[in-house]
């Protein structure tokens, strides 16, 4: 598929850094693009970092870390208000989720609250502080990571949490090519994001988010995604159905998928591209007691007419 010159220019660039990665640096454009947010679930040292520090630079968007450990509270994410015994007032003191791309690392680790406080941000765009509201900076981009569930010390997302999240990803192992000039130490990841180019700024990538709302869906596409969506609610393989929240968001990633593909008008195969991606950590089934797989969401949309 033919990509979009100005976005081919963006991967081009993040895959200086990120090595062998461009299918999951594209879901990760489409779903920036998209309006959403991003979950990574991976081992550590396998890029997730890197991942988030070089999108948000070749972006032009400012970014923060977040550290989660279990010891974190909601206002170590949010920020806090301190009184000022000189002017007898209380000032808010932002916290880190005050930036445009927000990296919160490990997120699992942080306790049900902590997760609460910053998942309630990622939804409305905007936090509330005693009876104060602030809003958030405009794009808003959250790429979590969590360790895989087995690891100890982790506190597991609910599903209500993980539906607030468009997309979750992995990253995976390098190539043996990659990774073989990891090891040459032709590559240091910390040294070489600094060289990357920033090719747009917040302005261009607000302007690339209209323009992806704009991306045409006609009623044919409608019913193709309503299709799906009465298959996961009516199949009495899943605990629940796709949420009419999963469907928005579904089809705002694939209207996001067609507009890097060059379209500005969505076709099924664009749905297709994106559902293993934007319903894996949405769908449970029950029989197996886990989330579903991709590929099984790849084979069940074999068994779904395309109207």
């Amino acid at each position: 598929m033919m990509i979009d010159k100005k976005i081919k220019k963006i991967i081009d660039e993040i895959e200086k850094i990120i090595l062998g990665k461009r299918e999951k640096i594209v879901l990760a454009l489409t779903c920036l693009l998209a309006n959403g947010h991003l979950l990574i679930e991976d081992l550590p040292g396998i890029g997730k970092t890197s991942l988030a520090k070089t999108l948000s630079l070749v972006m032009g968007l400012s970014f923060n870390r977040i550290q989660c450990t279990s010891d974190m509270l909601p206002g170590d994410v949010l920020g806090v208000s301190v009184f000022n015994q000189k002017t007898s007032e209380f000032i808010f003191h932002k916290g880190p989720v005050f930036t445009k791309v927000l990296l919160a690392d490990e997120i699992n680790r942080v306790t049900p609250k902590t997760q609460s406080a910053l998942l309630e941000a990622m939804e409305e765009k905007q936090i509330t502080i005693e009876g104060n509201t602030y809003s958030l900076e405009k794009p808003f981009f959250v790429i979590a990571t969590q360790n895989p569930q087995d690891q100890s010390g982790t506190f597991p997302l609910p599903e209500s949490q993980l539906d607030r999240f468009l997309f979750k990803i992995d990253i995976g192992y390098p190539d043996r090519n990659a990774e073989k000039i990891i090891l040459q130490n032709k590559y240091s990841s910390s040294h070489s994001i600094k060289e990357a180019l920033t090719v747009l700024d917040s302005n261009s990538v607000l302007k690339l988010q209209n323009q992806v709302r704009n991306v045409v869906v006609k009623d044919p596409l409608i019913d193709y995604l309503q299709n799906i969506i009465d298959y996961t609610r009516t199949s009495a393989y899943f605990k629940a159905g796709l949420s009419p929240r999963a469907g928005i968001s579904i089809l705002q990633a694939s209207r996001a998928w067609a507009k890097i593909h060059s379209r500005d008008y969505v076709i099924p195969d664009d749905v297709k591209n994106v559902l293993p991606w934007a319903a894996s950590h949405r769908l449970f089934l029950k029989k197996e007691n886990r989330m579903i797989r991709k590929k099984e969401i790849k084979e069940m949309l074999n068994d779904i007419k395309i109207p």
